[in-house]
């Protein structure tokens, strides 16, 4: 599988904000978790989370990272998203022009995605060499929704 590459306040290429639930379901199959809910899982690589409105169309694409040799990681303009440091990802962001606000959890990009980290990857899972009490964040997904959709959700 081919990495996926994200297309800012818009979504990936199979999966767009607008879209219809029927319509995400005919190309990418049904969810493996929360058919019929605001939050489905599709078991696409990398995975795929969607949320959607009550009206049943796409408001956010959430991609996952693929993990330790995973088949496939998250892309925007050249630079991987998913499965390496966080502030690397930020830093190599903010290096071609992307500007952000900082979260909670990660980095909201005024083009319209996140980078977020839930803390559950630690600094060794991609660095052997890292110690122990190594604090970086790990970039574990990317959030793709109108820049408004993060500041004002």
């Amino acid at each position: 599988m081919a990495d996926m590459e994200i297309i800012p306040g818009i979504g990936v290429d199979t999966v767009r904000i607008g879209d219809r639930r029927s319509q995400v379901e005919e190309s990418i199959g049904p969810p493996h978790h929360g058919p019929g809910g605001q939050r489905a899982v599709y078991t696409t690589t990398p995975m795929l989370v969607i949320t959607y409105a009550t009206d049943e169309t796409v408001e956010l694409v959430e991609a996952h990272y693929s993990g330790e040799d995973g088949p496939a990681e998250v892309h925007y303009d050249g630079v991987q998203l998913t499965h390496r440091f966080l502030d690397d990802v930020v830093a190599d962001l903010h290096g071609l022009g992307y500007t952000s606000t900082p979260s909670d959890i990660g980095h909201d990009f005024h083009a319209g995605f996140s980078v977020w980290s839930m803390h559950s990857l630690w600094a060794r899972d991609i660095d052997p060499e890292a110690d122990e009490d190594d604090e970086r964040a790990v970039s574990e997904g990317v959030s793709v929704a109108p820049y408004t959709y993060f500041v004002e959700g």
